[in-house]
C-alpha cells in the first residue's frame, strides 16, 4: 500500500473579548499546523497568547493569520485599501504575532491570509504581490500558505518565498479549482462523511469533486479545517480516524 503524509492546518485563536469562536483546546490534538488570528478579524492579545501556548504544548507549527482590518465582518468583507497601507497593515499583524510567539520560546513559520483577503489574493495580482512584499520586507524566512496555481503562488515564487499548497476539507470547489463563494448553497461542507471523503480524495487522488461530481485536480501539502465552525472538532476526529485506517501520516510541512 502506498503511504502518504499530509499537514493538517486550522484557522484558530479567533475569539475576541466576550465573543467566543470555535473550541481551540479540543482542536489542537488533531492538527499539525495552526494559523493564529492577529487581532484584525479576531484574536485579542490574551487569546493570542493562550493559543500560542497551546500550540507549543501540542508541538503544532505556528503561522500568522492576518486579515483586512474588519472585526465587525470577521475579515470576510473585501476592503479597498491602497497598496502601501495594506502592506503596512499586514506587516503590523505579522510582526505582532511573531514577537508574541518568540516571547513564548517558539518560532513563527509561515503566513496565511484570512477570509476575503485570502480569496482576493488568490485571483488578484496586486493583493498577492502586496502580501508577498510584506513578507519579503520583514526578512524573516516565512513561507506563504495558499491555494495552488493561484496569484499568491506566483507572487511568492517571484519574490523567492517558500509557498505551501493548501486544500480544504470543509469547502466545495468550482470547476476551475477555486473555492465556491460561501453564500452559495452547498459551498460549505457540513457533513463529516463528506469532509472525510474530500480529505481522502485530496491526499490519495490529488483531486476534489465539485457539486456536479466533476473531478478537479488539486495538489496540496496541507489540508485546512476552519476552526470557527461547530463542525471543526467532529470533522477532525473523523478525518484522523480515516487517516489512521488508510495509513496516512499527519505531519507538518517543511519549508523549502
Amino acid at each position: 500500500m502506498r503511504t502518504f503524509q499530509i499537514d493538517i492546518n486550522c484557522d484558530i485563536g479567533e475569539s475576541y473579548g466576550h465573543f467566543r469562536m470555535g473550541n481551540d483546546e479540543a482542536i489542537f490534538p488533531y492538527i499539525t499546523s495552526c494559523n493564529i488570528a492577529c487581532g484584525f478579524h479576531g484574536g485579542d492579545p490574551s487569546t493570542i497568547e493562550k493559543t500560542i501556548r497551546l500550540a507549543l504544548q501540542y508541538n503544532v507549527q505556528i503561522g500568522a493569520h492576518p486579515s483586512y482590518p474588519d472585526l465587525a465582518g470577521f475579515g470576510r468583507r473585501v476592503m479597498s485599501i491602497p497598496y502601501d497601507e495594506l502592506k503596512a497593515i499586514l506587516k503590523y499583524q505579522i510582526c505582532a504575532l511573531k514577537g508574541m510567539v518568540e516571547s513564548e520560546g517558539g518560532t513563527l513559520k509561515y503566513v496565511k491570509p484570512h477570509g476575503a483577503l485570502y480569496n482576493l489574493a488568490s485571483i488578484q495580482e496586486t493583493e498577492a504581490a502586496c502580501i508577498a512584499s510584506a513578507i519579503q520586507e520583514l526578512n524573516c524566512n516565512l513561507g506563504l500558505l495558499g491555494l495552488p496555481d493561484s496569484a499568491m503562488q506566483y507572487a511568492a515564487e517571484k519574490a523567492g518565498i517558500p509557498f505551501i499548497q493548501e486544500a480544504f476539507a470543509d469547502r466545495r470547489y468550482d470547476e476551475y479549482g477555486r473555492l465556491l463563494n460561501r453564500q452559495l448553497q452547498g459551498a460549505v461542507i457540513t457533513n463529516s462523511e463528506e469532509a472525510v471523503a474530500q480529505a481522502l480524495n485530496i491526499v490519495q487522488q490529488q483531486q476534489v469533486m465539485t457539486l456536479e461530481q466533476q473531478a478537479v485536480p488539486v495538489l496540496a501539502q496541507s489540508i485546512c479545517i476552519h476552526g470557527d465552525h461547530e463542525t471543526a472538532v467532529p470533522f477532525l476526529e473523523a478525518i484522523s480516524m480515516a487517516f489512521e485506517k488508510y495509513q496516512i501520516e499527519k505531519k507538518a510541512f517543511l519549508l523549502c
